[in-house]
């Protein structure tokens, strides 16, 4: 059952997949470096530091989408949940504003999340499975979202090589 629930959340979060736009990220940075690098510098900053963020949340929630929920497992779950919070902030901070209703509905799936996993580690059965799959699914859902929303300012953020 939990193959195949972990199966159906790797199906159902397939459509996150990458869709990288190299062409107008590299061209863009290009142009502004040889223009004049110290007149253009502050706004690639700001929306450098923004796609960044993205791109770091992106890989740590399919990261996250990933981990096989297991008897031993609650400790990775756990580390994978604080790392895309962790991720969560920062874009929250770098957003300033920005997406704001798809960043609450993140929030609030990451504390669902972290509920099942806490049932999950003080009762192991197949429900607190099924509850925590559930909570992943929520937050792979308010993910998807909320990279969308910020995929018109970070159009190559799903090509940044991030760790």
């Amino acid at each position: 059952m939990v193959a195949l629930a972990a199966g159906l959340l790797t199906a159902a979060c397939g459509s996150s997949s990458t869709s990288p736009s190299p062409a107008s990220s590299p061209s863009s940075a290009t142009t502004a470096a040889a223009t004049s690098p110290a007149a253009t510098s502050p706004a690639p900053t700001s929306t450098s530091a923004l796609c960044q963020d993205v791109a770091a949340l992106r890989a740590s929630v399919d990261k996250l989408k990933h981990v096989t929920i297991g008897k031993g497992t609650a400790d990775e779950l756990k580390a994978d949940v604080a790392d895309v919070k962790t991720k969560l902030g920062a874009v929250k901070t770098e957003a300033h504003g920005q997406a704001q209703a798809q960043i609450s509905a993140m929030e609030d799936s990451i504390a669902k999340l972290q509920s099942a996993v806490k049932t999950l580690t003080s009762n192991f059965s197949v429900s607190a499975v099924s509850g925590t799959v559930s909570a992943l699914r929520g937050v792979a859902a308010s993910a998807s979202s909320l990279l969308g929303a910020l995929s018109k300012q970070c159009p190559s953020a799903s090509a940044s090589p991030s760790t």
